[in-house]
């Protein structure tokens, strides 16, 4: 017989749901490998200082100093043909290091490779502006800053793009609540009806994905349809019920399997 084994927290944190968890790794190609990025790599090698370089999932990946983000990003665009800025945004690593990542997603039409520009920054700590050398960053900075509080020093509207200029947090830092703080339970409320109102309304859910499958209000089962309001208690019968008006609509013919013909040739 085998021992047995408490199954109390055996959910608790699946990868899934645990804002800390740190995905497995694929695995890392030296540069040398690819003479383009061997090349692209010596250039930037040959101006700024670089960390650490590899090829990961067949593009090139290089880790350079803070303060180097503009220059080097202008050398990928203007001297190496990276000329798209696809992507832009932090990762949280505060719990562990104090520390966010940053990282740039650059694209070469002409060289059909891709190249991640990387840094690390302190907690705090505000990064050089590339929104002159690519518009595309206009967006991205300012959404790195509503989402992480990371400021982007030189942009020309630094502001919130997606939450309220007044809301306070930063919702994908992993300290951030799933469902939101006390101020987002409670923003809407006090916003257009005054905290007054907060015992007659009650809190703001903020739980959108969540379906509770015995809510008549808003979510339909087909086949066990329900008057709203109705107290659902999971036993209720099956109702067959046809979704077709009676007689069936005026010039289409219900599908007959029986009837159907195999079509062998395609020219008719």
């Amino acid at each position: 017989m085998r021992a047995y084994t408490p199954k109390d927290d055996v959910q608790a944190k699946p990868y899934y749901t645990d804002r800390f968890y740190v995905s497995p790794q694929v695995p890392k190609e030296a540069v040398e490998n690819d003479a383009v990025f061997a090349a692209d790599l010596a250039a930037i090698k040959a101006k700024f200082e670089v960390s650490d370089a590899y090829i990961q999932v067949g593009q090139m990946v290089v880790y350079i100093h803070a303060k180097d983000n503009y220059g080097v990003l202008e050398l990928l665009r203007d001297e190496l043909e990276y000329t798209q800025l696809t992507e832009m945004s932090a990762i949280d690593w505060l719990a562990k290091e104090n520390k966010f990542e940053i990282f740039y997603q650059m694209l070469s039409m002409n060289k059909r490779k891709r190249v991640r520009i990387k840094m690390f920054i302190e907690n705090g700590q505000a990064v050089n502006s590339v929104n002159e050398l690519f518009r595309s960053a206009d967006w991205s900075e300012r959404e790195m800053f509503d989402m992480f509080g990371i400021e982007a020093n030189g942009h020309p509207f630094m502001k919130r793009i997606l939450l309220p200029y007044d809301w306070q947090g930063h919702p994908l830092l992993k300290t951030y609540p799933l469902e939101g703080d006390e101020f987002a339970a409670w923003y809407e409320v006090d916003k257009i009806y005054g905290k007054e109102a907060r015992d007659i309304i009650g809190p703001e859910l903020r739980d959108p994905a969540k379906v509770d499958r015995y809510d008549s209000d808003r979510f339909a089962r087909l086949g066990h349809e329900v008057p709203k309001g109705t107290v659902i208690t999971g036993h209720e019968p099956k109702i067959e019920q046809s979704y077709q008006e009676e007689g069936g609509v005026f010039m289409i013919k219900k599908f007959d399997k029986k009837s159907s013909v195999v079509i062998d040739d395609p020219q008719r």
